[in-house]
């Protein structure tokens, strides 16, 4: 099969732990542990978020003030050559050294008239107390949203349209390499009038833009790897329960509004729209267990050769 998996950021850093690279590191191997096993049998095509990542970067660029901050789509380039230098090395400590891996910097298109960025609903960076997060809007003109019960800069996240390493990820994929790409949702450019390609200050959703390259691969499955076991419905009250597979029509129309926005809901939606584009499966669900999404036996796994919504109890 060919498999397209997207890793969160929790994969990279976990909520609360310091942005440092001993723990970037530490994270990624653990990560790297679950997805070495699928590429025995299995073309692999690895994405991943970046939204601290970034947040550190603009953090750090704005403290040198002697030289302007970088915009964020040179950021998000620069983090894909991190991650994707983590994950080679630690994917190349537990594979055969014969096995090739490549990150390859990803561009996708995006349109200038997207709505997304009258209203800007992305998290990056770190997470912050109101008054901590009210001085750094003021001082630089960042705007923030509720995170929890706390705080974190929010950037514009328009819908992916194409992506333009295609090309080159297929070549990739058909000489046996595991192909590291569309970090952090892709460097987001689009179209000038002039027809002149330009970077766009924002950050595309890692979830809608993975969606979008398994579904240009012709991938026979999507993963979302995240930080519970699956989608839940009812989440966090005594009612919750977890979906186990669900027809992507039925669960939107059912449960849509159960989903959180700036979470679950675009993996759901992601996950969704790639089951009736393609007609094969999606799965969400937890880094430890992909090997059991690939089976079909864990996570949430969302398919149109379902019926309905059943749950695990």
């Amino acid at each position: 099969m060919r498999i397209v998996v997207a890793l969160g950021g929790n994969a990279l850093l976990r909520r609360g732990q310091v942005m440092s690279y001993e723990n970037q590191r530490d994270n990624v191997e653990v990560a790297s542990a679950h997805l070495a096993p699928l590429v025995e049998n299995h073309e692999l095509v690895i994405c991943h978020g970046n939204g601290p990542q970034v947040g550190l970067l603009a953090l750090e660029g704005a403290a040198y003030e002697d030289v302007p901050a970088y915009p964020l789509q040179v950021l998000g380039a620069e983090t894909q050559g991190m991650i994707g230098y983590l994950i080679e090395r630690t994917m190349g400590n537990l594979l055969p050294f014969e096995q090739p891996l490549a990150t390859l910097l990803t561009m996708i298109e995006v349109d200038p008239n997207d709505p997304a960025f009258d209203n800007p609903t992305k998290p990056i960076g770190p997470i912050y107390e109101k008054d901590e997060a009210d001085s750094i809007a003021a001082e630089k003109g960042w705007t923030f949203k509720i995170d929890g019960d706390r705080f974190r800069r929010v950037v514009p996240s328009p819908k992916p349209k194409r992506v333009f390493e295609l090309r080159q990820i297929r070549w990739l994929l058909e000489k046996g390499c595991v192909v590291i790409c569309a970090g952090g949702g892709g460097i987001p450019t689009m179209y000038t009038d002039d027809g002149n390609l330009v970077g766009v200050e924002a950050v595309i959703d890692k979830d809608h833009a993975s969606g979008l390259l398994a579904h240009e691969l012709g991938a026979d499955l999507y993963v979302m790897a995240t930080d519970t076991d699956a989608a839940y419905v009812a989440w966090g009250t005594p009612e919750q329960q977890a979906i186990a597979r669900a027809d992507p029509d039925d669960l939107m129309e059912r449960h849509r509004d159960e989903f959180a926005a700036g979470s679950m809901l675009p993996k759901v939606e992601a996950a969704c729209q790639f089951a009736r584009q393609t007609g094969e499966s999606a799965g969400i669900g937890a880094l430890d267990g992909i090997g059991g999404m690939v089976a079909g036996q864990a996570g949430t796994i969302i398919s149109t050769q379902f019926q309905g919504v059943e749950y695990r109890f």
